[in-house]
């Protein structure tokens, strides 16, 4: 199945079609989607300055067109790598199109990423480029964060993997779930469990490293919002 197929049939399995209020019909079917996807596959190839032919296959293997369009969709490919410029408009197309199905939006990221991976690595630029097109997609940069630590994990000192947790949580969700690993981790259930002492040290420590990941966070968030204001 094609990526075009896949994609509707995952927005036709929504739970609650209020969701995901996409217009009508396959993505794969409006040719302003498969332009504008197609364009910004081929300039993230050549984002780092080097389009390679495994950034093509990969293209194709993600967002594999029918096969009635293969070729005009090929030799956009072909024309859209030249350059990186306007990838900012394609972006923002479809945004404007479809801001009310952000799975979807999401979908064609993660495509992205694979596209940028495909020689085994993502480069800072690759990476610059990826976060402009989730910023044009309206993902803020926290869910740019988790977007990014799906494909290429989170870095070992981030306070959201010392948490274990999703990068865009609400606050209340960051507040509770802080609560449940301090409590896992408190000495005192250590000596409720009959542990040896040694563990008492493991216990202490673990609560101060999560102590310290849940202030980074807060004060992360604070400075983000103060900047918005």
């Amino acid at each position: 199945m094609g990526f075009w197929n896949r994609i509707a049939a995952l927005a036709v399995r929504r739970p609650d079609p209020g969701d995901c209020d996409c217009p009508p019909g396959p993505p794969g079917a409006d040719p302003a989607f498969s332009t504008a996807v197609t364009a910004l596959g081929a300039k993230l190839a050549k984002a780092d300055g080097r389009a390679r032919v495994s950034e093509f296959d990969a293209f194709a293997e993600v967002f594999s067109p029918e096969a009635a369009s293969e070729g005009n969709i090929q030799r956009l490919y072909e024309l859209a790598r030249q350059t990186t410029h306007g990838f900012e408009g394609y972006a923002r197309q479809l945004a404007r199109r479809y801001r009310n199905c952000p799975d979807l939006l999401e979908d064609v990221l993660d495509g992205l990423f694979h596209i940028a991976g495909a020689d085994g690595a993502v480069s800072l630029e690759e990476e610059s480029y990826l976060e402009r097109v989730a910023e044009l997609f309206g993902f803020g940069p926290l869910s740019f964060r988790r977007i990014r630590a799906t494909h290429l994990g989170a870095p070992a000192d981030d306070p959201y993997a010392v948490l274990d947790a999703p990068h865009d949580a609400p606050d209340e969700d960051l507040k509770a779930l802080w609560r449940r690993r301090i409590a896992d981790a408190h000495p005192d259930r250590v000596r409720a469990l009959g542990l040896p002492e040694e563990y008492l040290d493991i216990a202490h420590a673990k609560s101060a490293a999560l102590n310290a990941a849940y202030d980074a966070i807060r004060r992360e968030r604070m400075e983000m919002a103060g900047a918005r204001g």
